[in-house]
């Protein structure tokens, strides 16, 4: 890579007092290093390097700022740096310190390194570690997640992994479903929803009930964004958890695939148990879904909510089978099912791409639709 006087003069343009121009494009040259392996571990194995980067996150020029934080997001993907990061050049009180400040603008961009650091159970300790010990501590991490508009410059949506990560260990998951603290119903965001039950119910299957229990009554929140404006039977409205009975004809559905999928990935995972089952069955979850069936267009959701539908519509599990997630599966078995799987994606990706090609002709068709009109003289709508 750089011999010593080469490394010794690039250090000394990635200063706060440097000349603008020189210390721009000192980290635009870094920041091209990071584009291979070579270079991110040829930096993660400088330390100077890495400790002049995060001073350059104080600098005043915004475009040095974004170089430096692209730099460190790309260090932080490659594992081989994590260490060097966390321990040599202790990146995360300055990180953590800034990623609370409501009005930092590069504050999405700290959330990404941090969930690339925590990705690693080993580092993941240390990130754990570090938001504990610089007082800002895990309720407040939680508290910034649901908290809509926190800072109005980032989203912060990659506070969601960052948690998420952070469930590897014991303690942070202990938290997440302290019932005393009752976190899970203190904060509704759409994120904290598959941070405390997508990834924790793999730990604490034990909780479903307790979830889906007037205590904390998390199945609304599972379930509104997936109901539309449809008219139901006065039955099936009436055997609906309260906040979905009769729903106003303007009520529209979550608008993300992603996040429609992992809500109904949550429903599934409840009803791994027979509790979990029986409740979903009795709160009439069933007239949601099918609506929802006949509204839905990306393939991997639709299968989703078919595998839901089919265990809401089917009979219970032989007896000693009522817990899915204990069930002891052949190898063999399992084997087929990995194939069949497979076999499944391949046939949610052609039909994905089948729906884009739809998509892109119909608005192709409807441009040359407008532009006919135009030719004609027609006046097109606003």
């Amino acid at each position: 890579m750089l011999d010593e006087k080469e490394t010794k003069d690039l250090l000394n343009f990635l200063q706060l007092d440097t000349r603008p121009d020189l210390k721009g494009q000192a980290t635009e040259y870094i920041l091209g290093l990071t584009g291979n392996k070579d270079g991110c571990r040829y930096l993660g194995s400088k330390p100077a390097f890495l400790k002049a980067l995060l001073t350059l996150t104080r600098d005043p020029s915004v475009a040095v700022v974004k170089d430096c934080y692209h730099t460190l997001i790309n260090l932080s993907a490659d594992t081989t740096a994590h260490e060097a990061l966390i321990k040599e050049a202790n990146a995360l009180p300055a990180l953590l310190h800034n990623l609370l400040d409501p009005g930092y603008l590069f504050a999405d961009q700290i959330c990404t390194i941090l969930t690339n650091l925590s990705r690693n159970k080993e580092t993941c300790r240390d990130v754990f570690r570090a938001i504990q010990d610089e007082g800002v501590g895990l309720a407040r991490i939680v508290e910034v997640f649901c908290t809509e508009g926190y800072n109005e410059k980032a989203s912060l949506h990659y506070l969601g992994p960052l948690l998420s990560n952070l469930t590897q260990l014991p303690e942070a998951r202990h938290f997440i479903l302290d019932k005393d603290r009752l976190v899970v119903i203190n904060c509704n965001s759409n994120g904290i929803v598959p941070v405390a039950c997508n990834v924790l119910f793999c730990f604490f299957p034990a909780c479903h009930e307790w979830l889906l229990s007037d205590a904390v009554d998390i199945l609304p929140f599972l379930l509104l964004p997936l109901a539309g404006p449809e008219e139901l039977s006065e039955e099936e409205n009436e055997g609906l958890p309260v906040d979905l009975q009769y729903l106003p004809e303007d009520k529209r559905r979550e608008k993300d695939p992603d996040i429609r999928n992992m809500l109904i990935e949550t429903m599934l995972l409840l009803t791994s148990t027979k509790a979990g089952r029986q409740i979903l069955k009795k709160k009439n979850v069933y007239p949601i879904m099918r609506e929802f069936h006949k509204w839905e267009k990306e393939p991997d959701v639709i299968v989703s909510c078919e595998k839901l539908v089919q265990v809401l519509i089917g009979d219970e599990p032989e007896t000693g089978m009522e817990n899915l997630m204990e069930v002891n599966i052949p190898e063999d078995v399992e084997k087929k099912f990995q194939a069949l799987d497979a076999e499944e994606q391949k046939q949610i990706e052609k039909e994905r791409e089948e729906l884009l090609k739809s998509e892109a002709e119909g608005k192709a068709e409807a441009g040359s639709s407008d532009a006919k009109r135009e030719c004609s003289g027609e006046a097109l709508g606003p």
